[in-house]
């Protein structure tokens, strides 16, 4: 287990790769990578990520059975959560309950960097269907990027 990771500047570490955000077909996001910062261990059972979306990026719109915590680190942008969107700043949080609808999305001109925090063990996203889409209330679904 890892126990210490230097941060090299410009938001990457010292041998943590920059990965693509997903690699599961079908999903749908623009501008995107992830860092895995801290890995489970039997000891430590959650996953410190760090994503990062380009201007005009965003991440998929999903949800899943797993609460995860969201805390802004770098840039602005917006969040969707269930049918409310936020405006984002540096050090803001979000925290996203189970099975409720989510998307992040770069809206200024920086990039929006954020830690993420999961427990290891945890369901696969759920995309949304065509009548999920349409029970969005009108504010997200005009929100949203597919």
């Amino acid at each position: 287990m890892r126990t210490f990771v230097h941060h090299l500047g410009n938001h990457t570490w010292e041998g943590v790769p920059i990965l693509k955000y997903k690699e599961e077909p079908g999903t749908h996001f623009k501008q995107i990578t992830r860092q895995v910062l801290s890995d489970c261990s039997p000891d430590f059972k959650t996953q410190l990520r760090y994503f990062e979306i380009a201007p005009g990026g965003y991440s998929t719109l999903e949800r899943h059975q797993h609460v995860h915590q969201v805390l802004i680190g770098r840039g602005s942008g917006h969040c969707l959560v269930g049918g409310q969107v936020h405006p984002l700043a540096m050090h803001d949080t979000v925290i996203i309950p189970p099975l409720t609808w989510h998307q992040f999305r770069a809206t200024g001109s920086d990039p929006l960097g954020f830690y993420c925090i999961v427990n290891c063990d945890r369901d696969r996203p759920q995309l949304p269907s065509a009548e999920d889409l349409k029970a969005l209330a009108p504010s997200a679904r005009d929100f949203i990027r597919i």
